[in-house]
């Protein structure tokens, strides 16, 4: 029981610090993915400025090489541009609510 909780122990330390090394892929992959939710935010006319601040220091950072920090930012970016999607969809069709009929 003990070496399988040790074992365990060791399986999730080793995973934890997999995850913990990004590189220069794994920024390349989250700043597309953001930059294709930040484009499509665009096409609904609702682009936030915390997201032009986020991608634009996940780019900075990877420029530094610091990919942990830009993968962070660029997820973040994603987050915050899929929100104004999200937003922009919604408020598509809430000002109907507010009409007196």
């Amino acid at each position: 029981m003990r070496l399988l909780l040790v074992v365990t122990c060791l399986l999730l330390a080793a995973a934890a610090a997999a995850r913990a090394a990004s590189t220069q892929a794994d920024f390349d992959a989250a700043l597309a993915a953001a930059a294709a939710a930040e484009k499509e935010a665009g096409a609904l006319k609702n682009q936030w400025m915390p997201t032009e601040q986020a991608l634009a220091a996940a780019k900075k950072a990877a420029a530094a090489g610091d990919f942990d920090t830009a993968v962070a930012q660029a997820n973040e970016a994603e987050a915050l541009a899929k929100a104004s999607i999200a937003q922009a969809k919604e408020q598509q069709d809430a000002w109907k609510a507010g009409v007196i009929r």
